[in-house]
């Protein structure tokens, strides 16, 4: 089984021609909103054990790269007033570009009868409209899927054994079916095709960086799941 590791939301960068529709929003960019905090940083050293990555480093509040074209939420506050020339414009230059990558890339080798194992690196605000998310690693992934449940069981195991304190919790602060990237591939892919995501707490995270040990324990955890 080949592992691809993706990160959506790896940083907040907006390109200079759509700056104007960001003006002041620099704090609004710097937070949660704008990107997951620290997630680029785990994905950046999961990356040694990977097959294929891709990454983005383009805000989501500019475009959604793990929402459906159709999804209310493709577009933020900030980028729903973009002319529809412009939307199309991002949905070519950077949605497409960035999916069709992975896309391909699962296709290919499904065709010459390779597995696919696809982790999604992610990270959530540790406050969520005055909730408290009682969670430090969350794994998404479809319960009525075997491999993934499967699979999710045996990276949780493995990252409790490099860390005990670590509270991790299946499908949550989201839902693993709900609208994204993995959902969609799951559709296209419904064979020798498991899309998994993985949330951390950002309260670890500290200018963007995650610790070096609890890196370190991610890595050795998912290393160990996939030595069969």
């Amino acid at each position: 089984m080949k592992l691809l590791l993706s990160c959506e939301h790896g940083e907040n960068y907006i390109p200079k021609r759509f700056s104007p529709y960001f003006i002041n929003k620099e704090t609004t960019l710097q937070s949660h909103r704008g990107f997951d905090i620290g997630a680029l940083d785990v994905f950046k050293y999961l990356k040694p054990l990977a097959n294929f990555t891709n990454y983005s480093e383009t805000s989501r509040l500019l475009i959604e790269l793990n929402r459906s074209l159709h999804h209310k939420n493709l577009f933020s506050k900030y980028s729903k007033s973009l002319l529809t020339s412009e939307k199309q414009y991002l949905i070519d230059s950077y949605y497409m570009v960035y999916r069709n990558a992975i896309e391909n890339y699962i296709l290919k080798n499904i065709q010459i009868g390779e597995s696919i194992l696809h982790l999604s690196v992610h990270s959530f605000t540790p406050v969520l409209d005055d909730v408290t998310r009682t969670c430090d690693i969350g794994l998404l992934y479809d319960s009525a899927n075997s491999g993934e449940s499967e699979f999710c069981k045996t990276l949780k195991s493995n990252i409790s054994i490099e860390n005990p304190n670590l509270k991790i919790r299946f499908n949550y602060p989201y839902l693993g079916t709900a609208d994204g990237f993995t959902t969609y591939l799951r559709k296209q892919f419904p064979e020798n095709y498991l899309g998994i995501e993985i949330e951390i707490n950002q309260k670890f995270a500290r200018k963007n960086v995650i610790p070096s040990p609890l890196k370190h324990q991610l890595y050795s955890a998912l290393k160990s799941s996939l030595i069969k």
